[in-house]
This record gives structure tokens, sequence and C-alpha cells, in this order.
């Protein structure tokens, strides 16, 4: 069954609709992106400096399945994995403020929907 937000990206429309699972989420940036995510292409993305002063995994932790800490402010960072953390990659909103947020700290531009796609993928495959 496809929600509205895999429909908008399939028919190339913007991510319009709210995710109800990370799995529709992640349908969606991967249509978007027009290419199949890759979980190791995610893994390597979310572990690597991209020119800027972090990674992802120096906030979120290399296994992000954990509580993680704010690299510069030290706030707790509940943990990111879906499968510890029930609340993430469920609501639209909140996945691309985070994404917009994030991708800008870590890369220094927005991430693309393959990027997101990818690091959604390697974040779905943890337990």
């Amino acid at each position: 069954m496809f929600k509205p937000l895999i429909l908008a990206a399939l028919l190339g429309g913007a991510l319009a609709a709210q995710a109800a699972t990370p799995a529709e989420l992640l349908a969606g940036y991967t249509a978007q992106a027009g290419t199949p995510a890759q979980a190791a292409r995610g893994q390597a993305f979310f572990t690597s400096k991209h020119g800027k002063e972090w990674s992802c995994s120096s906030c979120h932790g290399a296994t992000p399945t954990g509580t993680g800490q704010h690299a510069s402010t030290s706030k707790a960072i509940k943990p990111l994995a879906p499968s510890a953390n029930a609340e993430r990659f469920t609501e639209l909103a909140k996945s691309e403020k985070w994404f917009r947020r994030n991708c800008n700290d870590v890369v220094g531009r927005e991430c693309t929907a393959g990027e997101k796609a990818d690091v959604l993928a390697w974040l779905l495959t943890l337990k």
C-alpha cells in the first residue's frame, strides 16, 4: 500500500506528506533519488568526515543504537536507530529538520535524497 509520501516521491513531487514508518520514509527518499539505497554506503557516509569538523558518528556514535552526546554542548541525544528509538523517522517534518540541520553541520550543505536513503537504509539494519 502506497502512502502519500511514497506517491509524491514517485510522481516527482516534493516530500509533502507525513511518513508513518521509517520504511515508508526510506521508500520515498529512494524513489526521489532514483537509485536503490545502499546500507554500506550509508554507514560509510555516517562515520566519515566530509570536510567539516564532525561526522554524524561524532555525536551519535559509530553504532547509533545507544544514547549519543552532542560534540560541543554535551547534551544527551536519544538513540538514532529506529530499532532503539521507535520515534525516529516516523514524522517527515522532524526527519527533514534533523537531516537539514545535521547535514549542514557535517557536510556543509543539505544532504541529497540518495544520501538520506543510504543512511536510513543502514540505520534500519541496526538491531
